[in-house]
């Protein structure tokens, strides 16, 4: 009678899973389990709002095992160590896992399954949650692809046509004493601040299931336009699920095609724009693979000779609470800070006003967000953070400075998303908001912050610096 052991880490779902569906079919006992060990992580072990959600799935992961007979062993620590512990009280002959492709866990990966063949167990590791593996496409000339279209081109015809498998059931699943309560893990807050967070989300694979029913039924119809109105459920608010495994991309893929399948060709929703929002994930991991250093370094190096302004401690906690007095950007900074999450037109937007008029340096936000986002994903981030600030791969133009009054006023035109997240603002017209500048006593009587920078000279001072940049 063989066993074996999956390992989760972030596929953290049952259906469309091919660890699980392999470890089922080739063994006679199954024992699911995860193991905490953010140092695999690095630098970039999970930030304060992803490990509440961390908290939150495999509290849902346990449940769904529960449900069909299994249940999901808890352990923390060193992983070889505490796999080999399992092997032991089991006689477990193999493991089963999803790769993962952030450099710091690629590099854990790549010891753990020496060490454990080295014992004699076998190993098997499978396509984790993307649709091409991160090296499989590259240029004519054989070199990872630098700019998005072509990558996107090449993607868009490879595509797997294969539906998303079902949710797998072991013959025997394997209950072992000694797991860990989720709650001696640690994820959760200690001061609780988390109200926010637990009021927009239901993490785990039956909330991913529910935000995807909801967002094939209502805003794929209407997508390539509301999906840049941060007042409207425009998105699919998918990325954090799609993060930790919750969910596949072609689980996604399939349903919104059958939706359109099922719908008069009056009303078929396109949905092109969708796919290549979830095609900038894949080329995200795509570049991480292949140029492992920009998670932390720039990556045009042309921009290592730009004059940041020097790190300001003032500065950045004005930015981070949203109190710049620059109402799009604080809108969508409190987003941020009670939710988790935060519209990816209104990202662009905060994102280029900390490092372009206030000219901190990209990695200062991309730490923050890191820290408070629920969705954050290192290869997303990286690409995210550089593309704004000018200097990564198919980058913004650097001359490309987002004007945050013109975002608001064409993006939110009635203000509905500023008064929500600034409700001192609430009983402002609209026009006032979005012309600011011009109605500072009117904003003060709110007891609003006076704005950190005049947005036009700071954009004059961020392209002069630009400007000095070696060619």
């Amino acid at each position: 009678m063989s066993t074996a052991l999956i390992l989760f880490r972030r596929d953290l779902r049952l259906s469309d899973h091919a660890a699980v569906t392999a470890a089922c079919r080739q063994h006679d006992r199954v024992l699911p389990v995860y193991v905490h060990a953010p140092q695999e992580d690095g630098t970039w072990a999970p930030g304060a709002a992803s490990r509440w959600w961390l908290h939150r799935s495999l509290e849902s992961l346990a449940a769904q095992l529960g449900i069909v007979g299994g249940r999901l062993h808890l352990a923390a620590g060193d992983t070889i160590a505490c796999l080999r512990e399992l092997i032991k009280a089991t006689g477990a002959s193999a493991v089963h896992w999803s790769r993962r492709y952030e450099p710091a866990a690629v590099a854990a990966d790549t010891a753990l399954k020496a060490a454990l063949r080295a014992d004699g167990i076998e190993v098997h590791s499978h396509p984790g949650n993307l649709w091409n593996e991160p090296w499989r496409l590259a240029t004519d000339a054989g070199q990872p692809y630098r700019v998005f279209t072509p990558f996107w081109r090449k993607q868009r015809a490879q595509l797997p046509e294969a539906a998303p498998l079902p949710a797998a059931r072991a013959r025997d699943w394997l209950r072992l004493q000694g797991s860990l309560p989720v709650e001696a893990l640690g994820l959760l807050p200690a001061n609780r601040w988390d109200a926010g967070l637990a009021e927009h989300w239901r993490p785990g694979e039956a909330g991913a299931a529910e935000l995807l029913e909801i967002f094939t039924d209502d805003a794929a119809l209407d997508y390539a336009k509301g999906r840049d109105l941060p007042a409207r459920h425009g998105t699919s608010r998918l990325s954090p699920h799609l993060h930790f495994g919750e969910i596949t991309p072609s689980q996604i893929r399939h349903a919104l095609q059958a939706r359109a399948d099922a719908t008069d060709a009056r009303r078929r929703p396109d949905l092109e724009p969708y796919l290549r929002e979830l095609g900038w994930r894949e080329f995200a991991h795509h570049l991480l693979h292949h140029f492992p250093h920009t998670a932390q370094e720039n990556f045009n190096p042309r921009f290592d000779d730009f004059r940041w302004a020097p790190a300001d401690a003032a500065v950045l906690a004005r930015w981070q609470r949203g109190r710049t007095g620059i109402p799009l950007v604080d809108a969508g900074m409190r987003e941020l800070w009670h939710t988790g999450w935060m519209h990816n037109r209104v990202r662009m937007v905060v994102a280029s006003f900390l490092t372009k008029n206030l000219r901190q340096h990209w990695r200062h936000g991309a730490r923050w967000f890191w820290d408070t986002l629920v969705d954050a994903d290192l290869a997303n981030n990286t690409l995210g953070w550089q593309w704004v600030a000018g200097c990564g791969a198919d980058a913004a133009p650097y001359f490309r400075v987002f004007n945050p009054y013109l975002q608001g006023a064409k993006f939110d035109p009635d203000a509905a998303y500023i008064k929500r997240w600034l409700p001192e603002l609430a009983g402002l017209p609209a026009k006032t908001l979005h012309e600011a500048w011009k109605h500072p006593s009117a904003l003060a009587r709110c007891g609003y912050p006076a704005a950190m920078v005049d947005v036009g000279g700071s954009r004059q001072r961020a392209l002069d610096a630009y400007a000095a940049l070696p060619l």
